[in-house]
């Protein structure tokens, strides 16, 4: 499983406009078929830039498909939320890949 992480730290002046955009881009990505779902989240930090800072973690079954999504839909997407908030935003993105994942076990006391 592949993870693509996208930070973006939005300036305050556009913050509720973005969000509410947000809404409908999440599911755009979401719509190209190469990711099987979405988190998105809040950076709790405050960055010395100000603005408030986001992460949504797209997550891909192969890199196969992660490596469709850079070839076929990324500069799209990537261009829509340019020209909506151009320097309004600051984006950069991460690629993970899950090696294992952990679980609590039932420990008795």
């Amino acid at each position: 499983m592949y993870i693509y992480n996208v930070t973006i730290n939005i300036d305050e002046t556009v913050h509720k406009e973005w969000l509410t955009w947000m809404e409908t881009h999440i599911p755009n990505v979401l719509n190209t078929g190469k990711f099987s779902s979405a988190k998105f989240t809040e950076v709790l930090v405050e960055e010395d830039m100000g603005g408030k800072t986001y992460s949504v973690q797209y997550t891909a079954n192969s890199k196969k498909d992660l490596d469709r999504y850079y070839k076929e839909d990324a500069d799209k997407l990537q261009a829509e939320s340019l020209k909506k908030f151009g320097d309004k935003m600051l984006a950069f993105r991460t690629e993970l890949k899950l090696i294992k994942e952990f679980y609590p076990t039932n420990v008795s006391n």
